[in-house]
């Protein structure tokens, strides 16, 4: 398993966000594993993962796409990226890491995560809090592909994975197993955004 820092996030937190600054990042990571990982995602590492698995499935034997199940466009972008800047001039964040918000709003305002979805052919699992207000488009999203798996966690929010570890880590051993099943001989590595 391999746990990967997103340009704006950890050791990578003095690069400014960007989708194919993202995709770049995720491809080394990918690189280094001598089989087609389980490429994990969390909110806006859950996009990156799905944009990531529409140009290189190939190099992936499945995705998890946890806490990104809405698209981010029109109105509510508008007002979310509005706000985000008020808040950040009304605070002055300037020199924090606020501007990964801002930046992640830029990059993602003409993004279609339906879209990709539609398109991808690998396994695809969704993982959702049950109390994550971001879950806006997850039928929409079962609607695109309906080979996709929901799973919704109950008295977990937004960061799933920090609210309900232990179903979280079920579900992603789960989604090992169930790839694994397909393919025996294989150690399936895993990638987590």
């Amino acid at each position: 398993m391999l746990a990967l820092d997103l340009p704006g996030h950890g050791t990578r937190a003095h690069e400014r966000f960007t989708l194919e600054g993202a995709i770049r990042a995720i491809d080394d990571a990918v690189a280094s594993f001598a089989v087609a990982p389980l490429l994990v995602g969390l909110s806006l590492g859950g996009y990156a993962s799905l944009a990531y698995a529409r140009r290189h499935e190939h190099k992936l034997a499945g995705v998890v796409l946890a806490g990104c199940s809405t698209q981010i466009k029109g109105k509510p972008l508008h007002a979310y990226r509005h706000a985000s800047t008020a808040v950040t001039r009304a605070l002055r964040l300037g020199g924090g890491t606020w501007h990964v918000v801002t930046d992640m709003l830029a990059a993602l305002a003409g993004y279609s995560p339906i879209d990709d979805l539609r398109r991808v052919q690998l396994p695809v699992w969704v993982v959702n809090g049950r109390r994550d207000p971001l879950r806006l488009d997850e039928r929409r999203y079962l609607t695109a592909r309906p080979a996709t798996r929901l799973r919704v966690v109950p008295r977990a929010g937004h960061d799933v994975n920090s609210h309900a570890p232990v179903a979280f880590n079920r579900l992603l051993l789960d989604a090992l197993h169930e790839l694994r099943s397909h393919e025996p001989r294989l150690r399936m590595p895993a990638v987590a955004l």
